[in-house]
């Protein structure tokens, strides 16, 4: 018994899988990606086969995700107030602004001094014309600073490698766009789903989302709090032109099945034609169950009254 037991590995809650046909199919997913990042690698501990390396996670959630104002490692750090800022100047530069307006401020003194010596005398020297000169050269160049900083503050702040407006703190993910963690084929998908949101600092809880399979053809199943995700990756094959794994909102999406799958890809005059069978079949199938109740309703009836009699 314990040796059937080793040779299966669990993908989730009460299900399992051998152990040989998952090798199998791990050889062929490194196949796919040979030289790549996304490679997995294996190992047994204490008799368990272990897979571990990035899983890719496509994008789906339509509602914006609410993002950590913070790093954690910054948490010490005084930063400045985001609400003294544009919405759309970059936490970056804002120290090189400062010092940048703090250096206009300075030469803007200086200049008015010069202005002033200037009206004293009638008749300039030499290098009274050569500091002009470079006085002119160092404004150029502060209005060129100044220019660079209103460029600058039309760029969008980035917390985390992504782009987000910090006045609220909310984040939307390009629908599609992918990005991966780093996991074993032991964690849960509310594990996986932790560590994704955790790498992205992101506040919202794990239990407003989940993780679904999507396959090109329309299919879409939701995975179980307590399944497998990469086991599963790789059991459903490398090719992602097949199907993806997607992180969307749980209330915002539906589980479409096989069957439903065949239709959906259909144009309008074709849907509207399956939809009138579909209710042409329900109407039979309601009147066979009529008339098979009705005939259990005329049988008893009849039994009913030879018993009267």
């Amino acid at each position: 018994m314990d040796s059937e037991d080793s040779d299966k590995v669990q993908i989730g809650e009460n299900k399992f899988v051998s152990k040989s046909i998952l090798l199998s199919q791990l050889s062929t997913y490194n196949l796919y990606y040979k030289g790549e990042a996304l490679q997995l690698r294996h190992r047994e501990e204490e008799g368990e086969l272990v897979i571990e390396g990035l899983l890719n996670v496509f994008w789906g959630v339509q509602r914006p995700i609410r993002l950590q104002m913070q790093d954690e490692k910054e948490a010490g750090r005084p930063r400045p107030s985001l609400t003294s800022l544009s919405s759309e100047t970059d936490i970056d530069t804002y120290n090189e602004a400062a010092t940048t307006d703090d250096q206009s401020k300075d030469f803007g003194d200086g200049e008015k001094e010069e202005e002033e010596a200037d009206e004293e005398q009638q008749e300039p020297t030499h290098s009274d014309r050569l500091a002009r000169a470079r006085s002119d050269v160092g404004g150029r160049r502060i209005s060129g600073r100044r220019l660079g900083i209103r460029r600058l503050k039309r760029h969008r702040c980035s917390f985390n490698g992504h782009f987000y407006n910090h006045k609220t703190a909310v984040f939307t993910p390009k629908f599609g766009s992918v990005t991966n963690v780093r996991v074993n084929s032991c964690m849960t998908t509310t594990q996986v789903m932790r560590v994704l949101l955790n790498k992205f600092k992101i506040e919202n809880s794990p239990d407003e989302f989940s993780l679904y399979i999507v396959h090109t053809s329309g299919e879409r199943h939701q995975l179980k709090p307590n399944d497998h995700p990469l086991a599963l990756r790789v059991l459903k094959g490398p090719c992602e032109q097949v199907s993806k794994m997607f992180l969307m909102e749980t209330d915002q999406v539906e589980e479409v099945t096989h069957d439903v799958a065949q239709y959906i890809k259909f144009e309008l005059p074709v849907l509207q034609s399956f939809i009138a069978k579909l209710q042409e079949e329900e109407e039979r199938e309601m009147q066979k169950v009529k008339k098979r109740y009705a005939d259990i309703r005329r049988i008893i009836k009849k039994y009913m009254q030879n018993l009267a009699d």
